[in-house]
C-alpha cells in the first residue's frame, strides 16, 4: 500500500475513533462519586462477604427444610416448613438488597476506570495527530528528492530512516489506540450490564416479597383449616394422598401410551446445550423409574427431573418458543399435581414443562413468545411437592396435549410423550 493511501486511511480512522469517543462521552457522562477507588473496593469487598454469609445461611435453611420434609407429615413439621421457607425468603430478600448496593458500587468504580481510559485515549490521539502531521509534511518527498536535497548521503539515509520510523511508530500508536477504544467499549458495556442487573434484581426483590407474603397467608390458611389440630391435619393428608394417587395414575397411563408414539426422526440430536438449564439449583431427582419416585410419589414413573433450589429462585425459559399454557392447578386440586406450571413449545420439536412454581413472572401470558434465558417464574412448592424445587419435563412436541383431568384436577392437565431432559442439558 503506498504511503498516501496509508495516511488517508489512518486519518480516516483517527476521525472515526474521535467521533466514537465523543458519542460515548455524550451517552455516558462520567460523574465521579465522592468515594475514592480504594474506598469503593473496600465497600464492594464488604458487600461480597455479606452476600457469601447470607448464601451460606440460605443453604443451611434449605438443609433444614429437606430434613423436615423427611421427618414425616405432621402439622408441627408442616408449620416448621412454612417458617423455614419464610425465613429463607427473608434472607433472599436481604441478599437482593445487598446485591443491588454492590452493583451500584461496581458501577461507581467503573466510572473511575472509564475516566482513566479516556485520559489515555486523549493523550494517544494527540500523539497520533502529531505523527500524522509530521508524515503529511514529508508526503511529497520521494526517495530521490531526499537524496538530492541533502549534501551528504548519511543525512539522506537518516531522513529516510526517520520517515520509516515515523510510519512504524504511527502503526504502533494506532494499534494502541484501537486497544484503548476496545477497552473503553468493554467497560461501557459492563456498566450497561450492571445497570441492567440492578433492574433485574429490583424486579426479583419485589417478587420475593410477594412470595413471602403468600407463604405467610398459606400458613395462616392451613392453621385455620385444621384449627391447629393434628387430627384434622392427618385427615387432610389422607384425603390428599388418595387424590395424588388417582392423578398420578391418570398421568402415567396417558404418558405411557404417548411415549410409544414418539417419532425420533422429528427430534433434535441429543447433545448438551440444546436446552438451557432452567434454574440455578441442585439435581435432586432423575428421570424415569427411580427409587425415589416409587417411595415418595404415588406413581412408578418420574416424567422429568427435579432441581432443588431455594423458594423464590428465578426460573428461565430453556429455549426460544411460544407459551402454550400458564396455569394454577391448585385452584382445583390443591397439592394434587403440578400446581403452578408453564408449558412452552420450542422451534426444535420439543416442549418443556416447568412445575411447582411459587409465582409467575410478570407479562408471562399464554400465546406470547419467549427467548432462551427469559425470566418466566420462581421456584416454589405448589402442587404435589415435598419441598421447594423445579420439576422440569421435556416432551416430544407432536405428542404433547393439555386436556381436562378426569379425576377432578381441573380443565388443564399437561401430558405427552416424555423424554429424558438430561439428553439435551449441559449438566
Amino acid at each position: 500500500m503506498n504511503r498516501e493511501l496509508r495516511i488517508t486511511r489512518l486519518t480516516g480512522y483517527l476521525l472515526l475513533t474521535a467521533a466514537l469517543h465523543s458519542l460515548f462521552i455524550i451517552n455516558y457522562s462520567i460523574a465521579i462519586a465522592a468515594d475514592t477507588p480504594e474506598d469503593l473496593k473496600t465497600e464492594i469487598n464488604a458487600k461480597t462477604a455479606a452476600l457469601l454469609e447470607l448464601n451460606q445461611k440460605i443453604s443451611q435453611t434449605q438443609e433444614e427444610l429437606e430434613k423436615t420434609a423427611s421427618q414425616g407429615k405432621t402439622l408441627q413439621n408442616e408449620v416448621k416448613s412454612f417458617d423455614y421457607k419464610i425465613n429463607q425468603l427473608n434472607l433472599n430478600i436481604r441478599a437482593s438488597e445487598i446485591n443491588i448496593d454492590k452493583l451500584g458500587l461496581e458501577i461507581e468504580s467503573l466510572k473511575y476506570d472509564i475516566g482513566d481510559v479516556e485520559e489515555k485515549l486523549a493523550l494517544k490521539k494527540s500523539a497520533v495527530a502529531a505523527l500524522l502531521n509530521n508524515l503529511q509534511k514529508k508526503e511529497g518527498e520521494t526517495t530521490l528528492v531526499v537524496l538530492l536535497k541533502n549534501k551528504s548521503l548519511s543525512k539522506s539515509f537518516d531522513e529516510l530512516q526517520n520517515i520509516v520510523n515515523l510510519n512504524n511508530r504511527l502503526s504502533i500508536e494506532v494499534a494502541e489506540l484501537v486497544n484503548l477504544n476496545s477497552d473503553l467499549e468493554s467497560k461501557l458495556n459492563l456498566t450497561f450490564k450492571k445497570r441492567k442487573g440492578i433492574e433485574v434484581e429490583n424486579n426479583n426483590l419485589k417478587n420475593k416479597k410477594v412470595i413471602a407474603n403468600n407463604q405467610k397467608s398459606e400458613k395462616e390458611s392451613l392453621l385455620a383449616q385444621t384449627k391447629s389440630q393434628e387430627k384434622a391435619y392427618q385427615q387432610l393428608i389422607s384425603d390428599l394422598e388418595s387424590q395424588q394417587a388417582a392423578i398420578a395414575a391418570e398421568i402415567e397411563k396417558l404418558e405411557e401410551e404417548l411415549r410409544l408414539t414418539i417419532d425420533p426422526t422429528l427430534l433434535p440430536t441429543p447433545r448438551p446445550g440444546v436446552l438451557e438449564v432452567p434454574v440455578l439449583g441442585r439435581l435432586t431427582q432423575g428421570y424415569g423409574n427411580t427409587r425415589f419416585a416409587l417411595s415418595a410419589y404415588k406413581g412408578r414413573w418420574h416424567n422429568g427431573i427435579d432441581f432443588g433450589a431455594a423458594i423464590g429462585t428465578p426460573i428461565i425459559a430453556a429455549e426460544d418458543g411460544t407459551i402454550l399454557e400458564v396455569w394454577d392447578q391448585d385452584r382445583y386440586c390443591k397439592g394434587g399435581a403440578y400446581g403452578k406450571f408453564i408449558a412452552i413449545e420450542h422451534n426444535n420439536n420439543l416442549t418443556t414443562l416447568y412445575a411447582h412454581l411459587s409465582l409467575f413472572a410478570e407479562n408471562i401470558t399464554k400465546g406470547d413468545s419467549v427467548k432462551r434465558g427469559d425470566l418466566i417464574g420462581y421456584v416454589g412448592n405448589s402442587g404435589y411437592a415435598t419441598g421447594p424445587h423445579l420439576h422440569f419435563t421435556v416432551y416430544a412436541s407432536q405428542t404433547f396435549r393439555i386436556g381436562s383431568s378426569k379425576v377432578n384436577c381441573g380443565p388443564k392437565m399437561p401430558y405427552g410423550g416424555d423424554l429424558d431432559p438430561r439428553l439435551y442439558l449441559s449438566l
